[in-house]
């Protein structure tokens, strides 16, 4: 989707910002510590039959990849592509690691924008990123998760790539956290797109505004939506939680599913082992929208659905069943 949008909006990445600066400074560095023993944990290999792992590579600078640490163990089995916009829209492409290694595991290609900063492997920041106001970090774009689409197709065409012929080009999923969400809906018009994943994410109605890049996007945006898409928050206690909830109120015209985790508010599960519950239901989405796996389906259908009957989460369906 090529259009840009320049109306004013308060976006989710400025709600961080204040909700940041709201901090005492005795939380902050509480916040720091824990992100600090984040960082010390190891990568997890993800549930799936393909243990994950995670590179940068020089064929793709400025993105994290992440993927079946074997290859050749996929057989006849063909990677679903999972383009992964990042929470406040950070250059840090490990910020949701976690996530994105169990997404691999499932024999999913995972990409996400920019380079490894935090937990294992991890490169020095630019002095400029160092900074705690997210307003002032360099910043990924929409932009490079419509070159993450193209570099997929690309390198499934490519015979000398390792992903030669190993891509579902018809397989394809946007996603994203936050103000990468934003970035996720921003290129749901294109037509590779099969599918749309929505976390603790939502827009913005036209109103008073802090026009922060990256999220000055318009609710008519929603109507560039052609596929299924799934809306996943954490609960009222989640900054996007009334945005998310307007943007599935808004949506008919293509089948809506929304669910709320509830009680983990904006943070979700992505610095759980595995990515937790919601990346679990992420797969079990994907697999049912680009593998028309009957089994993870059943999560999604029926009023008996398995989302529907878990009490951890609270669901309303639209053109589903």
């Amino acid at each position: 989707m090529k259009k840009f949008w320049g109306s004013a909006t308060l976006t989710l990445a400025a709600m961080t910002m204040m909700v940041m600066a709201a901090e005492s400074p005795d939380q902050r560095a509480r916040d720091a510590a824990l992100q600090a023993q984040r960082d010390l944990l190891p990568d997890t290999p993800g549930t799936g039959r393909f243990a994950g792992m995670k590179e940068e590579l020089s064929s793709f600078p400025n993105h994290v990849v992440y993927r079946p640490a074997n290859l050749a163990a996929l057989g006849g089995t063909k990677l679903g592509v999972y383009l992964f916009g990042n929470g406040a829209c950070t250059i840090d492409g490990a910020s949701s690691r976690f996530h994105l290694l169990e997404i691999a595991s499932h024999g999913y290609l995972a990409i996400a924008p920019g380079r490894i900063y935090s937990g294992p492997g991890a490169v020095a920041r630019p002095a400029a990123a160092a900074v705690q106001d997210i307003a002032t970090q360099p910043r990924t774009s929409y932009r490079d998760l419509a070159a993450g689409l193209d570099w997929v197709v690309a390198q499934n065409a490519d015979p000398k790539s390792p992903y030669y012929r190993r891509i579902d080009a018809e397989a394809i999923a946007v996603s994203g956290f936050s103000c990468g969400g934003v970035q996720a809906l921003r290129i749901a018009g294109d037509p590779r797109v099969k599918t749309v994943v929505v976390m603790n994410s939502g827009l913005f109605a036209e109103t008073t505004a802090l026009p922060l890049p990256e999220m000055d996007v318009p609710k008519s945006a929603l109507k560039a939506l052609h596929t299924p898409v799934f809306y996943l928050l954490g609960g009222e206690t989640d900054i996007a939680w009334k945005n998310g909830r307007d943007d599935f109120q808004r949506i008919g015209h293509v089948p809506a599913f929304y669910a709320d985790l509830l009680g983990v508010g904006h943070g979700g599960t992505y610095a759980e082992p595995n990515g937790g519950k919601a990346a679990a239901a992420v797969v079990a989405w994907l697999d049912w929208q680009l593998r028309g796996d009957a089994q993870a389906a059943r999560q999604f259908t029926g009023k008996d659905c398995g989302l529907c009957r878990d009490k951890a989460w609270f669901v309303e369906k639209k053109r589903i069943d």
